[in-house]
């Protein structure tokens, strides 16, 4: 078993009146150049038939003060609640697909559906990425990086949610050379 996960909420619907939000787990990246990423829905799930008739969503990534919103929305079906007015999340527009993000996420994939494969549980939606929105905060002014860590993003670890710990390290920290004095 492969932890921890983001816990990201996923939007999906061409409408107002067909929005929905569904709390995913089994999501990431699978391709850089072009980017793409995925999540794997269950056929049984609301969500599931309106990305499959729309080939879009938007992955929008969480942080730990929207724990609960990620939650609710994952015990909850669309079918039964209006899930953005349940939990007071804010649908805002796109730039590119008709999906709507959410406006408190501080990290927004607008995503078109490419591939669709039914693998038993779950299909996954492989797609590729056409936007990306970033709160503008978390830019780093000097490298020009986005500081996702500082926004204290969720993570699940089979059935319960996380934040992040402390920073230990970072990519090719253990090889670098040391600088001579």
């Amino acid at each position: 078993m492969i932890y921890p996960l983001p816990a990201v909420l996923v939007t999906c619907g061409g409408t107002p009146e067909e929005y929905n939000v569904l709390t995913v787990a089994w999501t990431g990246t699978v391709c850089s150049n072009p980017p793409m990423c995925y999540v794997s829905v269950r056929p049984e799930r609301y969500s599931h038939d309106i990305i499959l008739r729309n080939m879009e969503f938007v992955i929008n990534l969480t942080t730990t003060g929207m724990a609960r919103a990620t939650d609710w929305c994952g015990v909850r079906s669309g079918r039964d609640y209006n899930k953005f007015k349940e939990m007071g999340l804010t649908p805002g527009k796109c730039t590119v697909v008709s999906a709507p993000l959410i406006e408190e996420s501080p990290l927004c994939i607008e995503c078109r559906v490419k591939e669709v494969l039914s693998l038993g549980s779950h299909d996954m939606f492989i797609a590729d990425v056409v936007n990306v929105r970033a709160e503008m905060g978390r830019l780093n002014r000097q490298t020009g990086k986005l500081e996702l860590a500082q926004s204290d993003p969720l993570v699940y670890v089979h059935g319960n949610y996380y934040g992040l710990g402390q920073k230990i390290g970072k990519f090719g920290w253990s090889v670098e050379k040391k600088p001579r004095v």
